[in-house]
């Protein structure tokens, strides 16, 4: 299949998400073709079935925010058309689900009439805080609607999209997935973790985009316990509006010579490989790819208890879940397996088990094919 692939190019799930699934797809043999205003972030493989085509938004004196959406649908129909594309996917609603839109019309207005169906895969917050703005709501519930088809990242997201959009639509829930041959605890050597820790102290690890849902400073908070127990350090990966406030309470704390803020970071699993504990003390999330991630890497989630997390973190077995904002709770759990060494490797591997069974690409992305393919049965 040709397939074309819309998403935001920075750090963030959607754009993980979309970019890895690119790249799982070209390893199978289909043609991929991104479309956006920047390279993805994680779209550093070289393969000839990935191709790259930048939205070139011009700017004049007449426009206090450029249309992005109009010439995202523009290059969304000229690469369809010169490239003679099956289907495009794109992913995050507004606004690329309303550009796919215009651009299906104007190949159909075309005088060959090309046919452009396109899927729409909703990832949360395009839902959950865009999508019910009310000067959103009407043309995210009109673009999803619209759809060839839709899925969602999760249970939770699906059903609350159902509920508050009140859509017709079918939503087909395709979950996240993780590349369990790059996201592995091998991946990291001691002689990395010794760039990072003495061999007494132990890993702990957050991974975000660091926006106020992600709540950064219940991470220092819970560290902060932790250090006061067991010698540790915490390696922050990302970058964002709340990392001064996380720096400054560390440095309040007397604990910012053992939090190291690594910014964005390319070799993720690199990094993650070498903790022991992921803290993920968000106030929503609609899957959680973080956690996976750090579950492939044998390394135990402690998260909060929202949104689709408990669909990827079963209590107890592959990680804790805690209440938003239950600092102790979740410093408790963190002290309690770093201090038991088999508990701590025992869970690492009953993650990895989780990892491998349910959420590696090799299960994911036939899932998705196979969805293409009734899309396409369904638009000839």
């Amino acid at each position: 299949m040709k397939i074309g692939i819309t998403c935001y190019p920075t750090y963030g799930g959607s754009g993980v998400v979309a970019t890895e699934l690119g790249l799982e797809l070209a390893r199978r043999g289909h043609e991929i073709h991104f479309i956006s205003y920047a390279q993805p972030i994680r779209l550093t493989e070289l393969n000839p079935n990935i191709h790259y085509h930048e939205v070139d938004v011009s700017r004049y004196p007449l426009f206090d925010f450029p249309p992005y959406d109009l010439a995202l649908a523009t290059r969304m129909a000229e690469v369809s058309e010169l490239y003679a594309l099956d289907l495009l996917h794109v992913h995050y609603a507004i606004p690329h689900s309303v550009s796919a839109l215009l651009a299906r019309q104007m190949l159909a207005a075309k005088p060959r009439g090309q046919r452009l169906p396109f899927v729409t895969t909703l990832h949360g917050t395009d839902i959950t805080l865009v999508g019910l703005d009310r000067s959103y709501l009407p043309i995210t519930r009109f673009s999803i609607e619209q759809s060839n088809g839709v899925t969602a990242i999760s249970k939770y997201l699906r059903e609350r999209t159902l509920r508050e959009f009140d859509v017709k639509n079918d939503i087909e829930v395709i979950y996240n997935f993780v590349n369990c041959d790059v996201y592995c605890r091998t991946v990291a050597s001691p002689q990395q973790r010794a760039e990072f820790a003495r061999e007494d102290e132990r890993i702990l690890v957050h991974l975000s985009n660091f926006r106020p849902v992600k709540r950064l400073t219940d991470t220092i908070e819970v560290f902060q316990r932790v250090r006061q127990t067991i010698p540790a350090k915490l390696l922050m990966i990302g970058d964002g509006p709340d990392r001064s406030r996380a720096e400054w309470l560390a440095v309040q704390k007397g604990i910012h010579n053992d939090v190291l803020f690594l910014g964005k970071q390319d070799r993720v699993a690199e990094k993650l490989a070498l903790a022991d504990i992921m803290l993920m003390p968000s106030e929503l999330e609609s899957f959680g790819l973080a956690a996976l991630e750090a579950m492939a890497c044998e390394v135990v989630p402690i998260a909060t208890r929202v949104g689709g997390v408990p669909e990827v973190i079963e209590h107890g077995n592959s990680g804790y879940l805690a209440e938003v904002g239950d600092v102790d709770t979740m410093a408790r759990f963190a002290i309690e397996l770093l201090s038991d060494e088999g508990r701590l490797r025992a869970m690492g591997k009953a993650c990895r088990a989780v990892a491998q069974s349910r959420f590696c690409s090799s299960k994911i992305i036939p899932q998705y094919e196979e969805f293409y393919r009734r899309i396409l049965e369904r638009s000839s």
